[in-house]
């Protein structure tokens, strides 16, 4: 079984954040730090092999780590960003978590790494009640099925795991580590909170 430090990690931020105002969510700040940052912070204390997925603000972004962009075009959603960072990594298992998501938990690698199988092609979060679809790792393998998933014009990314091999990772004492921001105010809210 791979260790974690043979695995790459992307943050995904390529989305058109619709319900943030049009704003680049990942470059919101939250308590004085953009909410990239506060992702990238928590993963990084976990492995070195990090880059972020932009189609937007790329310069702002390689301030904090490499930028990949989707290949695809008309922002097919977070299939584009894991498409493209399957594309541009080097390792056989890629994962990826989404940049509005600050409460990433320290163990989520660990998790993520432990619970990889010989015959799993994607590992999904399970936050005890739900499938979280971002919070997830993939084998390379699965890079041209996805292709062809995407050239069909298909985007849900739940559809996609129903054609693989899935294997859900538990973080039901964990459901904290999924909240997201999307809205400015959740923002504000969660920022009073912390």
């Amino acid at each position: 079984m791979p260790q974690p430090s043979s695995i790459s990690w992307v943050i995904l931020a390529g989305g058109q954040a619709s319900r943030m105002g049009g704003n680049d969510k990942g470059l919101i700040e939250l308590n004085g730090k953009p909410l990239v940052k506060h992702v990238l912070d928590r993963l990084s204390a976990q492995t070195a092999h990090i880059t972020i997925n932009a189609n937007r603000n790329q310069d702002a972004y390689a301030s904090f780590a490499p930028v990949i962009s989707d290949s695809v075009a008309d922002f097919p959603g977070p299939l584009g960003g894991i498409h493209a960072g399957l594309q541009n990594t080097d390792t056989d298992w890629v994962g990826f978590v989404p940049c509005d998501t600050p409460m990433l938990n320290q163990d989520l690698v660990e998790r993520f790494t432990s619970s990889i199988t010989e015959a799993s092609d994607i590992l999904v979060a399970h936050d005890g009640n739900f499938v979280q679809p971002v919070f997830t790792l993939y084998h390379k393998r699965v890079l041209p099925k996805l292709t062809e998933f995407l050239e069909r014009g298909e985007r849900k990314i739940i559809l996609f795991y129903k054609e693989c091999n899935v294997v859900n990772v538990d973080f039901s004492d964990s459901p904290d580590c999924f909240v997201n921001l999307n809205t400015p105010q959740e923002l504000e809210q969660f920022g009073s909170l912390s």
